[in-house]
């Protein structure tokens, strides 16, 4: 079974005809210092499979006692974008300008669907929910329909040494579509297709620009549905680049954890398939976990097979209220500890609903909030409802309500998923810094209280949501992007959550994703020789650097 979806995005510009294609000229800054190259690979190795290739590079470092040349970025400053304590949020690049055979190259296998046009790549080079910035766009942006198309793309780069930068939903926020050294931005938003829904066996086969809200539409009739709910707009591919989860993670876990199989176009052109439809395999390593959360460093996602969950027979939302945010905290610690199977457990402070009040002209009590979902039987689902509210009343929970009417239950979580928009409606004329973090369970009440003290101190307005089932929770930091003393003052906070979680053995992103955003911070959190293996993993797929460059690897990390 095949289909196609029609996903509602922003009208796609009319793209300019083939005999308009010329190289643009450069209108952007550059960075001062280029970085260097490594070592072209002798032609014997290009000829290998691509990870006998490793295995051969890594067996001449070792012959020579490890003395190659330096695969880092040790020739910039290491206080640009990324590095260690960067404070500066405008991601600068090498940009060259790209050659017109390559421009030639791209034109004759894809006709009108690549654009040189500044203003659409202008739209792609600038993220829609970030703050961050580059000083480049891309060269080129180019609509690939198949597979096949994907992978003459990649070649064509790795040809001519031109950096690509895949692009799916655009609703990520660290800066992961910058394209700070120009090159061609792949939109992946044509490949759409449903290609195979296996109801027995509860999978489902999928291009990658194919949305997770579209997808559970299609599902829907046939009783089944995929259960990871990022942002609204954010599409498979995209969703599997940053190992994205949602609200329903506490539940079904996150990306990586429900993705069977997939394809992808490495580097240098070749197409991997990870693994089976099998639920589970010991054959190999696990290379779908490997390319899950590289965000598109590694190769482009060309197919994903997914595992489906059946829909729920029924299901109750519940609310309750809290004087403290260490109160609901701990209710949702309690909830997790006495082995209640929620499917959510969403926090949101007073700060947020005062923020929905304004938004949505509703009338909620300013205080701390606690929102629950409960799935099953509807006894099943009744009894657990009734078992949290018990533990609610001992944490000094208050005006816990439940429902169970789909019309009541949809007006619920609208107020949760619309979070980040009422946000934007206290300040219209601000950005928003988001950030998440994540920690132990046990720690997530001290973490969030800690936060909360400096966040109600600051002189901006900071509204605090989390995935509290999992101790994921997010900030989001209102500022006005024509003060810098604003601007200080959002990352300031930032960095204070990060490291306030990173020092109780927590993650400085539990769903976002690194990007440009959170590079400066994974030293501290995974240490130097951890990101040596990303980083000659790296180097071994991509040793001309043509994927996504600039992301989630530090600058400063040399091999």
């Amino acid at each position: 079974m095949a289909t196609s979806l029609l996903r509602l995005s922003r009208p796609r510009r009319a793209l300019l005809p083939i005999s308009s294609l010329c190289l643009p000229l450069s209108t952007q800054s550059h960075a001062p210092s280029p970085s260097p190259s490594p070592s072209p690979t002798p032609s014997s190795a290009r000829r290998l499979p691509h990870f006998l290739s490793f295995l051969a590079a890594a067996a001449a470092a070792a012959a020579t006692g490890g003395a190659t040349v330096a695969l880092c970025d040790s020739g910039l400053d290491h206080h640009r974008v990324g590095g260690k304590d960067s404070t500066d949020l405008v991601v600068r690049g090498e940009r060259k300008l790209v050659p017109q055979e390559f421009i030639d190259e791209l034109a004759s296998f894809l006709g009108d669907n690549m654009t040189l046009d500044y203003e659409e790549r202008s739209f792609h080079g600038t993220p829609q929910n970030s703050f961050h910035k580059a000083v480049n766009v891309p060269d080129v942006v180019v609509f690939p329909s198949s597979q096949d198309e994907v992978q003459k793309i990649v070649m064509a780069c790795n040809k001519y040494k031109v950096p690509i930068v895949p692009y799916g939903g655009a609703t990520s926020i660290e800066g992961h579509t910058l394209a700070p050294h120009g090159g061609v931005c792949i939109d992946m938003t044509l490949m759409k297709k449903i290609k195979s829904l296996n109801v027995e066996d509860m999978d489902v086969i999928v291009e990658p620009g194919v949305g997770w809200i579209e997808l559970n539409e299609y599902l829907k009739p046939y009783g089944l549905f995929f259960p990871l709910d990022p942002g609204p707009g954010a599409t498979i591919g995209g969703m599997c680049a940053t190992r994205c989860s949602g609200s329903l993670a506490v539940r079904y876990g996150t990306m990586r954890d429900n993705v069977i199989n997939l394809r992808a176009v490495l580097p240098n052109g070749d197409v991997v398939k990870t693994g089976s439809r099998a639920r589970k395999s010991a054959a190999g390593y696990d290379l779908a976990r490997l390319i899950i959360g590289s965000e598109g460093t590694l190769g482009v996602i060309t197919e994903v097979t997914l595992r489906l969950q059946k829909l729920p027979s029924h299901s109750v939302v519940a609310m309750c209220n809290f004087k403290t945010i260490k109160d609901a905290a701990d209710v949702a610690i309690a909830t997790m500890l006495s082995g209640i199977q929620v499917s959510r457990v969403e926090l949101l402070d007073e700060v947020q609903i005062k923020a929905i009040n304004v938004a949505n002209g509703k009338n909620l009590p300013e205080v701390p909030t606690l929102m629950f979902e409960f799935i099953g039987t509807e006894a099943y689902a009744l009894e657990q409802t009734l078992l949290v509210q018990k533990i609610a009343n001992k944490h000094h929970g208050s005006d816990f309500v439940f429902v169970e009417e789909p019309d009541a239950k949809a007006e619920l979580w609208k107020i949760r998923k619309e979070a980040l928009w009422a946000g934007f409606a206290m300040k219209p004329d601000h950005e928003a810094m988001i950030t998440d973090v994540c920690v132990p369970l046990s720690r997530l009440a001290e973490c969030i209280s800690t936060s909360k003290r400096l966040l109600d101190a600051s002189p901006l307005t900071c509204l605090v949501i989390a995935h509290a089932g999992d101790g994921n929770f997010h900030t989001i930091i209102l500022f006005d992007p024509s003060q810098d003393d604003q601007r200080k003052e959002a990352e300031r906070l930032n960095h204070f959550m990060v490291h306030t979680a990173l020092s109780m053995e927590g993650t400085c992103t539990g769903e976002h994703g690194v990007g440009t955003g959170k590079m400066k911070y994974l030293e501290k959190e995974l240490g130097i020789e951890s990101l040596r293996t990303m980083k000659r993993i790296k180097a071994a797929l991509d040793p001309n650097s043509i994927m996504n460059p600039g992301k989630l690897i530090p600058p400063h990390v040399c091999i």
